[in-house]
């Protein structure tokens, strides 16, 4: 039973985000009572934590596998990018958005998780982007894995970037782009000028 309000809790927070989804709701959804709901969750911030970890575990499932079939560490990230476009939204109601502004112990929870589960693929594709001479052999691998990651958590934050003044996926793009910029070798800057061609056709 803990699996299925897991799984409806998940459906209905995507659907109507964190804060706008009661227990009384998911309760009605699953036709069990209320209380069946709080014998496996004390409190609805335990169920949200439950559910977005889940979730965002299946996500991280979905980046590894695309990371281990990219041909190219390049294209990888523009299919990182588009991946993560599918889960972020630029409305003010999204999921992400509540989850930073009304669960935000939790919002850091996932981010920590990302670095741990994805830290050794994104090092990983740096390495084998320097052996393929599409980045500059001297990059220093741990400081680029942190210094993307912590990239990729700025341009995300609905504080540093508003929703109102930005799009986010116009900062994905700017920071892909930005990154690669840093790392690549001029083969490497020909494939990003090429790819960029064909995925923006």
């Amino acid at each position: 039973m803990k699996e299925e309000i897991v799984g409806e809790a998940i459906r209905l927070f995507l659907q109507y985000g964190f804060k706008s989804v009661t227990m009384d709701e998911i309760a009605q959804q699953m036709r069990i009572s209320k209380k069946t709901i709080y014998t496996h969750f004390e409190t609805k911030e335990t169920l949200v934590e439950a559910a977005v970890l889940t979730h965002h575990g299946h996500i991280m499932d979905r980046i590894k596998t695309i990371s281990k079939q990219a041909k190219d560490p390049i294209i990888e990230l523009y299919q990182l990018k588009k991946e993560a476009l599918n889960h972020l939204s630029n409305e003010d109601n999204s999921p992400q958005y509540q989850l930073q502004k009304f669960y935000p112990s939790i919002y850091q929870k996932v981010r920590a998780q990302e670095f741990e589960i994805l830290g050794s693929s994104f090092s990983n594709s740096l390495k084998k982007g320097i052996e393929m001479g599409l980045f500059r052999a001297e990059v220093d691998i741990d400081f680029v894995t942190r210094i993307y990651f912590n990239g990729i958590q700025g341009v995300t934050n609905i504080e540093l970037f508003p929703l109102a003044q930005y799009k986010i996926d116009k900062l994905l793009v700017l920071f892909s782009e930005y990154h690669l910029r840093a790392i690549c070798t001029p083969l490497g800057i020909e494939k990003l000028e090429k790819y960029k061609k064909e995925f923006n056709r």
